[in-house]
């Protein structure tokens, strides 16, 4: 038996945040980040349309980008002060991805954070309070997810946390709230949604269910993440569903290793925090190629490849072809082609990626890649990444 978890209600459309004046409930928690939302005012239409319900409404403030095990559980602290039967949450992939971890310690006081790190290993939720993701970037998805990505920040490393019972009750998918997103922002959130459709498709549970959801996102991605990137405005919109319905497919067939070398990298360097999506657009390609070595994948890659429209004479060159247009996408968005360019230093490289390799291929992420990878192998795929070296293993 297999399972298909989405939100129970996905509100999308020009506006569509005013449908917070329709919860039920008696109090509300609004989980925000670092002020954008309240200086373009989405943060008072917020509160006032859930005061419009009937709630009393409180905030938490200041969730740092790769929110920390910490913000949780100060979160987590307010929740059992003030005890809502909403959790809203509105912004970036941090507060949501913080809000939902906030979700479990609320509920739950005494469970701990290592208990959580078990994939699908969650009690059962929504004994207190359900959940708004509300998300202000076009990327990580997280309204319509099961996972959660919470930063340990004393090891360095990126945990994702899974479970169907932290995927949100209602998603609110505003093209509102990105209108103004920094070109950056869409650059790297944009590849993140590619990399989640991408990975989704070729994923060893892909399913019917998916794989039109993953195959959809990458359409849309493809087509208008670069007219989005240069301002305009319904291809901004376009992408901000095409995350969603990436979010959608990846929840329910999970990841690959593009994901699990993301996680343990990004906060891993003395030489600044990698940004998860330009680690996942920087990766994608290199790991295309080590999966295409697995016949199926290998299959699923040129069928995209043709989706999309490339040229090949085999599976292998339309592989190759997908591979070179994610390289054009990320040169047109400024993002770099290899860990060496972005500007991590050799020795230090050298000195931590085999712990990094290691790290990688325990992520939760790597169960599900089309291909296997041990912690030797993925050393070798991380050095090609760093020098820009063909992967032909």
């Amino acid at each position: 038996m297999s399972r298909f978890t989405l939100p129970r209600d996905i509100y999308y459309g020009k506006g569509c945040l005013e449908e917070l004046k329709n919860l039920k409930g008696k109090k509300a928690i609004v989980v925000v980040g670092g002020g954008s939302m309240k200086k373009q005012g989405f943060l008072e239409r917020t509160v006032d349309y859930l005061k419009q319900a009937g709630m009393e409404v409180k905030l938490f403030e200041g969730v740092e980008p790769d929110p920390s095990v910490e913000t949780v559980m100060k979160g987590a602290k307010v929740m059992q002060e003030f005890e809502p039967d909403w959790i809203v949450s509105i912004g970036g992939g941090s507060p949501i991805d913080a809000a939902k971890a906030m979700w479990a310690f609320y509920e739950y006081p005494d469970t701990t954070f290592d208990e959580l790190c078990i994939p699908f290993n969650f009690p059962e939720l929504r004994t207190k309070a359900k959940f708004v993701g509300i998300p202000s970037t076009s990327g990580t998805a997280t309204e319509v997810t099961a996972f959660s990505v919470i930063t340990d920040y004393a090891k360095g490393i990126k945990y994702p946390l899974a479970d169907f019972n932290i995927t949100p009750d209602v998603a609110i998918v505003d093209p509102d709230l990105v209108a103004n997103l920094p070109a950056n922002q869409v650059a790297y959130t944009g590849m993140d949604a590619l990399t989640h459709a991408i990975e989704a498709y070729v994923s060893t549970l892909h399913s019917c269910f998916t794989d039109p959801l993953a195959m959809e996102a990458i359409e849309i991605v493809n087509k208008d993440l670069l007219d989005s990137y240069k301002g305009k405005e319904a291809a901004r919109e376009n992408v901000h569903y095409g995350q969603c319905l990436a979010g959608m497919a990846f929840s329910n067939a999970l990841l690959g290793i593009v994901h699990s070398m993301a996680h343990k990298t990004g906060a891993a360097f003395s030489t600044g925090h990698i940004t998860h999506g330009l680690a996942n657009a920087m990766y994608l390609p290199y790991v295309i190629k080590y999966n295409a070595k697995n016949g199926e994948a290998l299959k699923r890659y040129a069928f995209i490849a043709k989706r999309l429209g490339l040229s090949g004479e085999s599976d292998t060159e339309l592989m190759e072809a997908l591979c070179e247009r994610i390289q054009e996408m990320n040169k047109e968005l400024s993002i770099p082609s290899t860990l060496k360019d972005f500007g991590i230093v050799e020795t230090e490289f050298k000195e931590k990626v085999g712990e990094i390799s290691v790290n990688a291929v325990a992520d939760a992420c790597t169960g599900s890649n089309p291909r296997e990878i041990d912690p030797e192998t993925m050393e070798k795929l991380f050095t090609a990444i760093y020098y820009g070296e063909e992967v032909n293993f």
